[in-house]
């Protein structure tokens, strides 16, 4: 069983305020073995001198489109599957780079991604999915063409990568099921209208009360649970009384829908660095004129939903849902929340939070004994200065998942 021995840091356990000083941390095997404040001996472990760098738990995106390989959802979707995976491979490969050690993709991913990753065929992340995110026709997540509303019904029509049509309770059971089948650790429905889709508007309420209900039903029935895209609080409300855990995005949130959400302990993820990128970008990458007229609806309150959130204690984790080359943006997110929010707050929303979320609290997003050993070292301090963790890991030189260093520039 391999061991690694760390020395000389300051730490950031998910958790605390602050760094901590005068810390050893002893890998075994892929769990943390001890955490000290006094010297630990070892004869087998080899000893990492962290120089004086951040030993924190690898980072975690709780909103992220594996297969999100083009802006244009709709040409996307006439990609071939095994390109669209090839290129997902890499883009994963790129979120590793950045310190990112699990993700939780919002829809897309599926089963033989996982186990690519699972059996090291491709170096990535821990993936957890949902499979294909579920639509009602017309909604978020139904990219067809005008002309294909009249050659297939939403059952028949072509594959699409990141969502599947599906009306009425019985089609809403069917596909919550099949996905489950398929592994999907948790299942993701589009509650409101949205960004990308082009034909909804942003206040549309999508899915009834039922077929809303019946979702989160088939999903407890196998102790998973519902994610919801949503951004206004009619739509957020409803979702989260209907047993809805994890609200995506949430722009639009007012303060009682918030304090609401606080009560019934659901978790919102935030996602603001993909509409600065959308603004910069969108248009270049094929982003429909229709969709960078509804950005506008969505991005300014962003700032402004982390702070009412922020105010009602909601459990907020952190997400990024960047499309295509966007994805490159990734770690901008932590820097953008800055902004309103204190860095220790955004450091745990991407940690030990958004392990909470997972339902791996305890075991992903922390440092102490019997821990996942999801570890990364960074230049600096991100407490003092977030932007440390920006880039594409320039200053995160060590990356360990599972107990394995998979990126070691340390010398």
């Amino acid at each position: 069983m391999a061991s690694t021995l760390f020395r000389n840091l300051r730490l950031f356990d998910g958790l605390a305020d602050t760094l901590a000083e005068g810390i050893e941390i002893l890998v075994e095997g892929d769990r943390i073995k001890e955490v000290a404040d006094t010297p630990i001996a070892s004869a087998v472990a080899r000893v990492v001198d962290c120089a004086g760098r951040t030993l924190m738990p690898g980072l975690i995106d709780a909103h992220v489109h594996a297969y999100g390989v083009d802006a244009d959802l709709g040409r996307l979707d006439r990609l071939p599957r095994s390109l669209q995976a090839l290129r997902a491979a890499e883009r994963l490969k790129d979120s590793l780079k950045r310190g990112f050690t699990s993700i939780r993709d919002a829809g897309g991913a599926d089963w033989g991604l996982a186990i690519a990753i699972e059996t090291g065929l491709i170096t990535a992340p821990r993936l957890f999915y949902p499979g294909r995110a579920l639509s009602p026709t017309g909604g978020h997540g139904d990219m067809r063409p005008h002309v294909f509303l009249d050659q297939f019904c939403g059952c028949c029509a072509p594959t699409q990568a990141i969502s599947t049509i599906a009306d009425g309770v019985d089609e809403v059971r069917r596909a919550v099921r099949g996905e489950l089948k398929r592994g999907a650790h948790a299942i993701k429905i589009m509650a409101s209208g949205g960004v990308a889709s082009p034909s909804d508007p942003i206040y549309a309420l999508q899915y009834s009360d039922e077929e809303i209900a019946c979702a989160v039903w088939e999903a407890s029935a196998w102790r998973s649970y519902v994610l919801a895209h949503a951004y206004t609080p009619e739509s957020i409300h409803r979702a989260v009384r209907l047993g809805v855990r994890s609200i995506e995005h949430a722009n639009l949130i007012d303060s009682p829908t918030a304090a609401f959400m606080a009560e019934k302990g659901a978790f919102a993820v935030p996602t603001l660095v993909t509409y600065e990128a959308l603004e910069a970008e969108g248009p270049a990458l094929g982003l429909a004129p229709e969709s960078m007229r509804k950005l506008g609806d969505v991005k300014g309150a962003g700032l402004g939903s982390l702070e009412i959130l922020s105010r009602a204690g909601v459990a907020m984790g952190f997400g990024t849902d960047l499309l295509a080359e966007m994805h490159a943006r990734q770690s901008d997110e932590f820097v953008i929340r800055r902004q309103v929010l204190p860095a220790a707050d955004v450091l745990r929303s991407a940690t030990s939070v958004n392990a909470t979320l997972l339902r791996k609290g305890g075991e992903l997003g922390v440092i102490k004994p019997g821990a996942l050993a999801d570890l990364i070292l960074v230049e600096g301090d991100p407490i003092a200065d977030i932007g440390v963790l920006t880039g594409q890991g320039e200053r995160i030189p060590f990356v360990m998942k599972a107990g394995e260093a998979l990126i070691d520039r340390l010398g």
